[in-house]
């Protein structure tokens, strides 16, 4: 049977580890072990946070759809609930466009939202 040596996998592991951490402050980008653990944990929180960036920009784009809403005498449920009675389907990503870059567009739309939860 044929030895295998296993150097060079190795090496190519501890180097492939070695360059994730580059930048890391310390031991956590000279050490084997240090660093291994702080990629591993940047790879987890990395993780994380794509699922978390999803929610934060969400938030951002009610905070922008509520200030313009409000500016026209509307809270942001109202207006959301009287553009769903009026059968506007538009996401709140296109909402909160809309109400930074075109003012007059969105007032036309809390001015439908508002008939709609007259009716």
């Amino acid at each position: 049977m044929v030895r295998i040596k296993r150097s060079v996998n190795s090496k190519k592991s501890r180097r492939k580890t070695m360059k994730n951490a580059k930048g890391y402050t310390g031991a956590r980008s000279k050490r084997l072990r240090a660093a291994k653990e702080q990629v591993m944990q940047a790879g987890a929180d990395a993780f994380t946070h794509r699922r978390d960036k999803k929610a934060n920009f969400r938030k951002l784009w009610i905070a922008r759809i509520n200030a313009a809403s409000r500016q026209h005498g509307m809270s942001y449920s109202k207006f959301i609930n009287g553009i769903t009675k009026a059968g506007i389907q538009v996401d709140r990503k296109i909402l909160a466009d809309i109400a930074v870059n075109d003012p007059k567009g969105f007032k036309k739309l809390v001015e439908v939202a508002q008939n709609s939860l007259d009716a």
